[in-house]
This record gives C-alpha cells, structure tokens and sequence, in this order.
C-alpha cells in the first residue's frame, strides 16, 4: 500500500468523516460537502551512518487536506460547526499518532509522528455559502539501511 493509499484509508476511519459525501486525490469539487488529500512529497529531514556502513534516514512525508463545507455569510453557527470539525479532526490525528492507532511508514513505530496543524479557513466561494478548510498534515518516519545498499553497487 502506498503512503497516499494509508492515507486516504487512515482518514477515513475519523469518526466526523461521514460529513463528507466525496474525498479525492488532488481535487476538491466547489459543492459542499467534500474534500481532497494533496499529497507533497517525500522530505529526507535527516540521514545519519554508523562506523559499519548502516543508516538511518528520518523522512517526512506532507500532505494537505481540503474540506468544503456550507457556511453563509454572517453564519456563526454554521461557522462554528465547521471550526469544530477542523478541530476535532487535528485532535484525533494527535490521538491516534500518540497512541499507535495511526499507520506505520517506517521502521521505527514508536518514533513516529503524525501531526496536522495550522487548521483554518482557507477560502470563500464569492456568494457566501460555502467555504473551505485546510489542515496541513505531515508524517515524520525513521527508514534503515543495513550495509551497503544495493543501489549503489
């Protein structure tokens, strides 16, 4: 399974996730309510080597989620809901993460970290009724190397 595919299986398993009617890749449709995973890349953070040529990289992993939810101009309460769900959903990723019910990406489970922060309102459509959500997520994971890797032979 690949880190995307853990992904979008992980989310979905977020107990307010039945809010959302679709979830893509890449996308995220204007009507409510939906939402995407955008996916960043793979970051080497840190590569370290021993005397006896084994190494340990940290990688990071950084995605984006978007979710459109409805919320009309001068909406607290609707504004309200949807804050609570950003909210909620950071809260669980930190649950899970801490208590090992998140995937694993790397070799060492228990060094791994799943973090979504910065939740917020990320836009507005121009009529008012609906708006959009961004959570940036990241997974920090150890890999290890024994000896010499055969890519370099």
């Amino acid at each position: 399974m690949t880190a995307l595919e853990k992904m979008q299986t992980w989310i979905a398993t977020f107990p307010g996730y039945d809010i959302l009617s679709d979830f893509h890749v890449d996308y995220t449709d204007k009507a409510p309510p939906n939402g995407g995973i955008y996916p960043s890349g793979l970051v080497e953070v840190e590569r370290r080597r021993d005397i006896v040529g084994n190494t340990t990289v940290t990688n990071q992993y950084n995605f984006s989620i978007y979710c459109v939810f409805l919320k009309s101009i001068g909406d607290d309460e609707g504004a309200t809901i949807n804050a609570d769900w950003v909210s909620d959903f950071q809260e669980w990723v930190q649950a899970q993460s801490v208590t090992g019910a998140a995937p694993v990406f790397g070799d060492e489970p228990r060094t791994e970290k799943i973090m979504a922060q910065n939740g917020m309102l990320y836009d507005t459509d121009e009529e008012g009724a609906t708006a959009m959500y961004m959570v940036q997520m990241s997974v920090q994971f150890k890999r290890k190397f024994e000896g010499r890797n055969k890519w370099l032979t």
